[in-house]
């Protein structure tokens, strides 16, 4: 399976439009599409960043997708404001720990060692979803890759806001012995990272503002 991104940094005041446009137009045309099989956005209603991520059953589908995405995308610029950044990503994980969609997620943003891909994703795999599994409040987690590149997205999402913050700390420490396992570090630590191996580029917490997933689970 497979998903595109689009990240924009658009104006604060007027995401709630953001979000109805993406919600009563855009969808409705993307469930039209073959192979289309979710869209979900995240908002940070503070600073106007939003990140709408639609989910297709093959490559195909979605490179097909894109001429007739492609207008969508500028109409919702129009409204929000802001410049589209585009992501293409393989989805090689995601779990459901119950039903619903959660309220909010916290998203790490990682860039690997292509080569090393199946070697990270085992890891996240055997590692950090088992502990996120015992953590109340969790919902889902999924990653992204892109093994061209080896960025990678990772996202979990919890079913309330004080449930997020509650598990900060604990992530952070989650976070830190995958990074030893695996070898990654954090941008602090960049000159030291470029001689080793990967990095932990982003960490960002954000509202789950539309979701509308038919995405089969992955493990």
């Amino acid at each position: 399976m497979y998903a595109r991104s689009t990240t924009i940094r658009g104006n604060a005041t007027r995401l709630e439009d953001a979000v109805a446009h993406m919600r009563d137009e855009i969808l409705p045309q993307l469930q039209e599409m073959n192979g289309f099989i979710g869209l979900s956005m995240l908002a940070d209603r503070e600073t106007g960043r939003c990140i709408a991520t639609s989910a297709w059953g093959d490559e195909l589908s979605m490179r097909a997708s894109a001429d007739r995405v492609h207008p969508m995308r500028e109409r919702m610029v129009q409204i929000f404001g802001g410049e589209p950044e585009v992501q293409e990503w393989e989805i090689a994980v995601l779990h459901r720990s119950r039903m619903g969609d959660g309220t909010c997620a916290r998203v790490t943003w990682v860039r690997a060692d292509p080569g090393n891909l199946e070697g990270m994703i085992d890891a996240y795999k055997s590692s950090l979803m088992p502990s996120w599994e015992e953590i109340q409040g969790f919902c889902s987690n999924s990653l992204l890759v892109d093994r061209r590149t080896g960025h990678c997205a990772g996202s979990v999402v919890f079913e309330s806001r004080g449930a997020m913050d509650h598990t900060r700390d604990q992530f952070t420490t989650l976070r830190e012995e995958f990074a030893r396992k695996m070898g990654l570090f954090t941008t602090r630590r960049e000159e030291f990272a470029r001689k080793i191996g990967p990095e932990i580029l982003e960490v960002a917490e954000f509202d789950l503002v539309l979701a509308d997933l038919r995405v089969p689970e992955t493990v």
